[in-house]
């Protein structure tokens, strides 16, 4: 008896295992006790290849539908914007200046958000290359300080880097410029003029921990589980710029390099990201 139940696992066991690699066969099991088994396994096998060609074909379609949104709407994008700016040029009345700012706003806000899009969509079928490779902390300190130099000086806040231990880390190095660059912009946005924004690194034993602290509005703890959310976006800021995406691609990016970020803040006293990266290659 034992030995029987021994050969039906080996046998199920070779199933799914060439099941696994590909190179199962119906007809290579003839065992009248297996027989009712392996022709519901083929009928399963069948409809799992049929949903993975769906799924594939459905990807490749949408894929080529976000290329063409991108690229059609681009020139159309940069004529508003050109002949917005024309406009302004003008010798024109107050009120017609002022509509021809609010179209070039507009277009600039609709640029934005297609981008955005473009790139969530990007990420979450993952149709980019997300390739970490070796740097060296301080360059992406050196990075998070550019990216944040000019939205910073025009409200007049001031950056500053704590001294740090450095090391290796690895990341894609265009895509976390995209992700710090989204914390960045939001410590900016949502710290009042003349604040300072404080950037922190710290060795640990796997993770490489990169902090960005402002000391601005910061977030409710009900909240803080939903503001890695696509376009969720708190009653609180509603009036200011922004469509809810950037703290979703920060996360999807981060995740993607085998890493992750997590948030800390308290109302009215501002908020600490934290952005772990992977010390060896994963």
């Amino acid at each position: 008896m034992k030995l029987i139940r021994k050969n039906t696992y080996d046998r199920l066991n070779e199933m799914v295992d060439r099941a696994i690699d590909g190179t199962y066969q119906e007809n290579d099991y003839d065992e009248s006790e297996l027989s009712r088994l392996e022709v519901k396994w083929m009928r399963y096998l069948n409809s799992a290849a049929l949903s993975h060609r769906k799924m594939e074909e459905e990807r490749s379609t949408l894929k080529g539908l976000i290329a063409d949104i991108s690229h059609q709407t681009r020139t159309p994008l940069a004529n508003m914007k050109l002949y917005s700016e024309l406009l302004q040029e003008q010798k024109l009345d107050e009120t017609s200046r002022n509509l021809a700012e609010k179209i070039c706003e507009q277009s600039q806000r609709l640029e934005f958000l297609i981008e955005a899009l473009v790139k969530m969509s990007r990420l979450e079928m993952e149709t980019v290359q997300v390739n970490p490779v070796r740097h060296r902390m301080s360059e992406l300190m050196e990075c998070a300080t550019e990216l944040a130099e000019g939205k910073a000086f025009q409200k007049r806040i001031c950056i500053e880097r704590e001294p740090f231990a450095d090391g290796i880390v690895y990341y894609d190095e265009k895509w976390t410029a995209e992700a710090v660059g989204n914390l960045l912009d939001n410590a900016i946005k949502y710290s009042p003029e003349n604040a300072k924004i404080i950037l922190r690194a710290q060795p640990l034993e796997t993770f490489f921990c990169f902090s960005v602290t402002d000391f601005g509005i910061g977030i409710d703890e009900k909240e803080q589980a939903q503001i890695f959310h696509r376009f969720y976006r708190s009653p609180r800021v509603q009036q200011k710029d922004g469509i809810g995406l950037g703290l979703y691609l920060a996360r999807k990016i981060i995740t993607l390099e085998g890493g992750f970020i997590k948030v800390s803040s308290r109302k009215e006293k501002g908020s600490t990201f934290c952005v772990y990266l992977p010390r060896e290659k994963r």
